[in-house]
């Protein structure tokens, strides 16, 4: 299961963040929101073609894919040398496929910031560098252990030389200039920057409304605040508002909406722009039984992509039948869309696309 990580200084809007996932609900019996411990649990991604699916294939269940929140202690500066809950913080992430992190750009007196001012790219550089610090550390330790002289260590030297001298000068380890086997080397060591970052702008409403702009458009970050996103994915939401969302009945959403101008809750868009930080899409399936939606990697083909069914499948793969869902959903149903042959018949070859229905044949 894909999980995401949750990160911030404290006092930016991270916890009423969290507390807005846990209370979101999801219409489903098989992946309601489910607290695995107080700062865990899993949400089903919204995926507005299940219920579309659903319908037309008469099916008992709708199973979506899920991901794993983690909300993770406030960090501060000094973490990397254990100032507030340093290491324990620092091991929560490594174990996350992607970090999100939350950064404050509203405005309110009665929330003291913890650096006493309203500076987000500043805010980000602090985080950044107390991961870089712990990643040097990792980095440090390792190449300590590698022997140097040994010609089967020498791509593990490399690497550790190169993000050695890349964190050091402030490049998080991600951005490390490193060949396709030294990414590989660099992978096992599980840095903290090594990972994907979806950025969460925790803005006011009045900023999300109506901003700070003259034409009225909602509030987008300026350029100091782009340069330190640095070209990642990020989302302008109020953590407030999507409390209040998630507390709210469809009704009241959507007066909320309106009057806010927006069409979806921020909270849905950040969980897809998880899925699209790492290349990952969705195919589904679909029947009397459940129809289902299930994740692969972009790019992967037929035979990989039905690993997530069950794992056999790659290896017993002999064809799968492919079409799009809206085509499916325009002939109506499976079998009509079999008759008026508007289903691909597909090999090991096929590169599976998001939003393909899929019948494997084994």
């Amino acid at each position: 299961m894909l999980k995401i990580g949750i990160v911030g200084l404290p006092n930016v809007g991270k916890s009423t963040l969290f507390k807005a996932l846990t209370k979101k609900q999801v219409d489903i019996q098989n992946y309601p929101f489910t607290t695995i411990d107080p700062n865990v649990g899993v949400v089903g991604v919204p995926d507005e073609r299940l219920e579309l699916l659903a319908k037309m294939s008469h099916s008992a269940k709708i199973v979506p894919t899920a991901i794993e929140f983690i909300d993770i202690a406030g960090l501060v500066r000094g973490a990397a040398k254990g100032e507030g809950l340093g290491n324990k913080f620092l091991a929560n992430i490594r174990e996350v496929d992607a970090i999100a992190e939350v950064v404050r750009v509203f405005e309110d007196e009665k929330i003291t910031h913890v650096h006493k001012k309203i500076d987000p790219a500043d805010d980000i550089e602090v985080i950044n560098m107390e991961l870089m610090l712990a990643d040097l550390e990792t980095v440090t330790k390792r190449t300590e252990k590698t022997k140097i002289n040994d010609p089967k260590a020498a791509i593990e030297a490399s690497t550790l030389r190169k993000l050695k001298s890349g964190l050091e000068s402030g490049t998080l380890a991600i951005n490390v200039n490193l060949d396709d086997k030294e990414k590989e080397t660099a992978r096992e060591l599980n840095l903290l920057t090594n990972k994907k970052f979806i950025y969460v702008l925790n803005a006011s409403e009045a900023q999300l409304k109506n901003g700070h702009r003259q034409d009225g458009a909602s509030w987008q970050p300026d350029e100091q605040l782009m340069k330190a996103i640095g070209g990642n994915d990020f989302v302008v939401m109020t953590s407030t508002f999507e409390l209040l969302l998630s507390e709210s009945s469809a009704e009241e959403q959507a007066i909320f909406f309106d009057d806010i101008g927006l069409k979806e809750s921020r909270l849905d868009n950040l969980i897809k722009k998880a899925y699209h930080t790492l290349g990952l899409i969705t195919f589904l399936t679909t029947g009397e039984d459940e129809t289902r939606a299930w994740t692969c990697k972009s790019g992967v083909t037929a035979p990989q992509a039905s690993r997530a069914i069950h794992t056999d499948f790659e290896q017993k793969f002999i064809r799968a039948e492919v079409i799009n869902w809206q085509e499916l959903l325009n002939t109506g149903s499976w079998s009509q869309a079999r008759q008026l042959g508007k289903l691909k018949v597909v090999g090991r070859d096929y590169v599976v696309q998001d939003g393909d229905v899929i019948e494997v044949k084994i």
